[in-house]
């Protein structure tokens, strides 16, 4: 089962990619895992990617999609995989058809206005990482897994948060468009608990 997996930044993708992953025995591909695994390990892909990255530009799509063929080629995605952060265009999603057969593409739906509000009232913990929300936790100052002082990320602030929205929705827009006329886009809808949602994927993956 090939699954490409969509979602707006505070969609809940990243939670439901790691179900998805051990549910279905799948390894969970990362664009910015695969760019980090081929900098360290200094590929010649990487290297090369990092000449760019250096200078602050975005990597020519054929670097890209080249890594994501030399990861999908090994043993571990011989019974199917699940893309997460690629294609993120329509000419990377031709691409990957030269590569693979896409048998769904998953789209965790969020309206755009509850995104805001999920990211916006996110705490994260300078001691052991985790992060919280505004809703559980209120005003609190701590962690309260391991009593760290909480803090707002930099990126969560609304004005930018509102950009990263607003690229997300320019750059996948196309996208999913491309997808839906193929047939193989299913919405999810992500507004609802953790499990709530993982349910509706199920049912989307036992119906393929």
């Amino acid at each position: 089962m090939n699954i490409v997996l969509l979602g707006a930044p505070g969609s809940g993708k990243g939670t439901q990619a790691s179900l998805i992953s051990e549910k279905y025995s799948l390894p969970h591909i990362s664009t910015g895992d695969m760019f980090r695994e081929n900098i360290r390990e200094k590929t010649p892909l990487g290297v090369l990617a990092k000449t760019y990255i250096d200078k602050g530009q975005l990597c020519p799509d054929d670097v890209t999609e080249k890594m994501v063929a030399e990861r999908l080629s090994r043993a571990d995605c011989k019974n199917g995989f699940l893309l997460d952060g690629f294609p993120r265009t329509i000419a990377q999603a031709q691409a990957l058809e030269e590569i693979a057969a896409v048998d769904v593409v998953l789209d965790i739906d969020v309206p755009l206005g509850k995104l805001l509000k999920r990211l916006t009232g996110r705490r994260c913990c300078e001691k052991c990482g985790e992060s919280f929300h505004v809703d559980s936790i209120g005003n609190a100052t701590q962690c309260p897994k391991c009593g760290g002082k909480l803090y707002v990320r930099a990126d969560d602030n609304e004005e930018t948060v509102q950009s990263r929205l607003d690229v997300y929705v320019k750059q996948t827009e196309s996208l999913v468009e491309y997808y839906k006329n193929k047939g193989v886009l299913r919405r999810v809808d992500g507004d609802k608990a953790v499990e709530e949602v993982f349910a509706e994927v199920e049912k989307v993956l036992k119906n393929l």
